[in-house]
């Protein structure tokens, strides 16, 4: 595929490598000589210097016959007139990277629509998602998301004890919209229908809005330990703690920032309505244990300075808190911390980059539709577009004839996401996710031809 890349700082150079190691015929453009040079230097691709919102520098790239044109500058403006360009002058699919506060507000406000973007993201909020799993879902064995973070997917394994266990899914009360897309039972997966029995140690995937599946949840586990009351530190108040103390607020958790800013505290104080801002330099012994630190359920270095997130969550461990999660931006650095989390008394590192790259690469594929997610027994998440005039073009779900091994988990239709029921129509550009077994992806890319 042909593809381009706006910005070649960390997230830029990071997507950029990834898909030269995948052969794809990639071209950065960066306004920065300088590192423009430097990009050309590290990388197996062409570089051009000059202003990626320029139509000249756009056509000079090859716009017109891109496959799919990336936006990763650290410029919100410059990303969306960039990408809004670039596909009015032919790119097949057009990305943007845009901050946190504006990422928020598409919701409000659709930019996609708008600036006729594909895909809009905030690598903060990405990475902000990553570090919320392990403090929100505890008990759960993996948690993602799709439909832009509108439905969550939650592993959790059935214990003997749980509610849920030697019921049929026809028997259990679920919450409106929330659907047990898969079983893992002995090592074999499958997609379920209603009359399926679960049984104690069955690793059981649940999709829903997040809330819904907090009451779900009850049903299918039996917490270790109660989420409410849960004591989360977050050192650094910019877009990446940001970002995570939103994930955390109206969820019963006590969250408290550590940020020097004063000017950044005021903001913060003013937008986030349940966490507790402090002005206090978290790398300093003396403040962590006057703000009593160390009686924390979790400590997250979520700063843009990968040594002082590291040293500062080795310095919390040592007061007494529990967990420790850190960002480190380095993706090796992100991986060794990670495997000697055991030793640092750090539980898990995250890497933006990688995040990212995660989140992507699936718009660099000419499929049908693309894997969003790749569950234990060879089960699936994808994702793919109706097409104007298709075989799902104004069709109800009940209406589709389904693969066998083929379960819905999201129906995303302009600004609203869900878990489709029965009676949901299908409108041409609405992006739908899919649990697909292996033998039925290929009866699942005749239907959506």
């Amino acid at each position: 595929m042909n593809i381009i890349i706006l910005g070649a700082g960390e997230i830029g150079m990071h997507m950029a490598d990834m898909l030269c190691e995948r052969e794809h015929n990639v071209c950065v453009i960066d306004c920065d000589e300088t590192v423009a040079v430097e990009a050309s230097d590290k990388l197996d691709a062409r570089v051009i210097t000059g202003n990626g919102a320029s139509v000249g520098v756009l056509e000079e790239a090859g716009v017109a016959e891109c496959n799919a044109f990336f936006a990763l500058s650290r410029s919100d403006t410059t990303n969306l007139v960039s990408a809004s360009l670039a596909k009015a002058l032919g790119a097949g699919k057009a990305v943007c990277r845009v901050h946190t506060d504006i990422h928020q507000e598409q919701w409000l406000f659709d930019y996609r629509k708008r600036f006729d973007i594909d895909h809009l993201f905030s690598a903060e909020r990405l990475a902000a998602v990553e570090l919320a799993k392990y403090i929100r879902n505890p008990d759960c064995l993996a948690v993602e998301e799709v439909a832009r973070g509108r439905i969550e997917l939650q592993e959790t394994r059935l214990d003997a004890s749980s509610p849920a266990a030697g019921k049929t899914l026809r028997e259990l009360a679920l919450p409106e919209r929330v659907r047990v897309g898969s079983i893992l039972r002995g090592g074999r997966a499958m997609i379920p229908d209603a009359d399926e029995r679960l049984e104690a140690g069955d690793v059981i995937a649940l999709f829903g809005a997040a809330r819904a599946l907090e009451e779900a949840g009850r049903l299918f586990r039996v917490p270790k330990t109660s989420a409410e009351g849960t004591r989360v530190v977050i050192f650094g108040g910019g877009g990446y703690g940001f970002a995570l103390a939103q994930m955390l607020e109206g969820r019963k958790f006590r969250t408290r920032i550590f940020e020097t800013d004063p000017k950044r505290c005021e903001y913060l104080a003013g937008v986030l309505q349940h966490t507790t801002l402090i002005n206090a330099d978290a790398t300093s012994v003396r403040q962590l244990r006057e703000e009593q630190v160390g009686e924390a359920d979790f400590f997250v270095g979520a700063t843009n300075d990968d040594e002082d997130n590291v040293m500062t969550c080795l310095q919390a461990k040592d007061l007494g808190v529990k967990h420790c999660l850190t960002l480190v931006h380095r993706a090796d650095y992100a991986d060794a911390v990670t495997r000697a989390g055991s030793k640092l008394g750090i539980l898990g590192a995250v890497s933006p980059r990688v995040a990212t790259g995660r989140d992507l690469i699936r718009f660099a594929t000419s499929e049908r539709f693309h894997t969003l997610l790749e569950l234990s027994g060879g089960i699936e998440v994808v994702e793919f577009v109706v097409a104007s005039g298709g075989s799902l073009d104004g069709k109800k779900v009940h209406e589709v004839p389904w693969p066998r091994g083929c379960g819905l988990v999201s129906l995303t239709h302009g600004s609203s996401a869900g878990v489709p029921a029965a009676g949901d129509v299908f409108v041409a550009g609405d992006i739908v996710a899919a649990m697909v077994s292996p033998q039925a992806k290929r009866g699942l890319g005749k239907l959506v031809a």
